[in-house]
C-alpha cells in the first residue's frame, strides 16, 4: 500500500476524504493540527474519525495562528451567526489567513519523511464559505510548489494533492461518506459550539451541515443545541 498523508480536521469533509483515501488502497496517515482554534473540540472528533476509519497512525502538529488573529476562529471575534446570503466575492471573517497553505505544508515535510507522493484534503468549493484555500486552483498552484520545493520534488516525486469532494455539494459528500461507512455521528463541524460540546446550528459550517443532511435525505446524528 502506498502511504499518504490525508489532513483530518474531524469534519464531515475531512472524514469522507479519508474514507475515500483508504478505499482508493493508499495507507493513510492522518494529520491534524491544534492551531488555537476556539472549536477545539474538533480535535477530538479527529482522533474518533482516524481511529475508526483504520489510519495507520494520527499525529496532531501544535502550532499557534492565535499570535496573528485575523478570524474569528483565532481572535477574539464573534462568530457570524444566520448568515442568509453572502456575495461570490465576499469572504467571511472566520477564514483563518493562509491556513490551508500552512497545513499542507506541515502534510508536504511528512510526505518527504514517509516516501509518500499524495496528499488528500476535504476541500470543497461548492457548498463552502468563500474560503479562497478551497479553490481548484490553489490546489493546483500548490501541487505545482511541492514539485519545486522540495528535495523529493526536484529528485523526480511527482506530488498529487487529491481533493477528491472539490466539486461535490455537501449533499453529495455526505451520500458518498455514507456508501464509504463514514460514522458521521463522530465528526465536528460548528464554529462555536456550547460548552457541552453542543453544535450552535447557526454558524456558516453547521448551517450547511444541516442543509447537507437534508437533501440528502439523511438524519444528521450529532446534537444541536436547543
Amino acid at each position: 500500500m502506498k502511504p499518504a498523508v490525508v489532513l483530518v480536521s474531524g469534519g464531515l469533509d475531512s472524514a469522507t476524504a479519508l474514507a475515500i483515501c483508504a478505499h482508493e488502497g493508499f495507507e493513510a496517515h492522518a494529520l491534524s493540527f491544534d492551531y488555537g482554534q476556539r472549536h477545539r473540540i474538533e480535535l477530538d472528533a479527529a482522533r474518533r474519525v482516524a481511529a475508526s476509519l483504520g489510519a495507520r497512525n494520527h499525529r496532531v502538529a501544535t502550532i499557534d495562528l492565535r499570535i496573528f488573529g485575523g478570524s474569528a476562529l483565532t481572535g477574539d471575534v464573534a462568530v457570524p451567526k444566520n448568515r442568509e446570503t453572502k456575495s461570490a466575492n465576499e469572504i467571511p471573517i472566520t477564514y483563518v489567513p493562509a491556513r490551508n497553505t500552512i497545513f499542507l505544508s506541515y502534510a508536504l515535510a511528512w510526505c518527504e519523511v514517509l516516501g509518500a507522493a499524495d496528499i488528500f484534503i476535504g476541500a470543497n468549493a461548492i457548498d463552502y464559505s468563500g474560503y479562497p484555500d478551497c479553490r481548484p486552483e490553489f490546489i493546483s498552484a500548490f501541487e505545482h510548489l511541492a514539485g519545486v520545493a522540495t528535495k523529493a520534488g526536484v529528485e523526480g516525486t511527482k506530488f498529487r494533492i487529491h481533493a477528491p469532494l472539490i466539486a461535490m455539494s455537501k449533499a453529495e459528500i455526505i451520500r458518498k461518506g455514507t456508501e464509504l461507512g463514514v460514522d458521521f455521528s463522530l465528526t465536528h463541524s460548528c464554529y462555536d459550539p456550547t460548552a457541552e460540546g453542543l453544535a450552535c446550528g447557526e454558524c456558516d459550517s453547521c448551517r450547511l451541515r444541516l442543509a447537507g443532511f437534508r437533501d440528502a435525505g439523511v438524519t444528521d446524528p450529532i446534537r444541536y443545541a436547543p
